[in-house]
């Protein structure tokens, strides 16, 4: 099943290799305590966020990291 805006940040870090792929991105992501702020929120939701777009968070960047994570699927 290919992973979309619409999944959870939870479902992502729950799986070794997307969390690898975030990871590899976003350096640091999975083990920082305020993405436990988010991780029940769809990354749709989180591009919402103004924080998003302050840590250089934008569409095309998720778009781009779940693309490299689908192939691996």
């Amino acid at each position: 099943m290919a992973l979309t805006l619409d999944t959870t940040v939870g479902t992502l870090l729950d799986d070794p290799q997307a969390r690898a792929v975030l990871d590899q991105y976003l350096p640091g992501i999975s083990s920082n305590p305020l993405v436990a702020m988010v991780r029940n929120m769809s990354l749709r939701m989180v591009l919402s966020l103004p924080q998003a777009a302050q840590f250089g968070l934008t569409q095309a960047k998720v778009e781009e990291i779940l693309a490299e994570i689908n192939k691996n699927l």
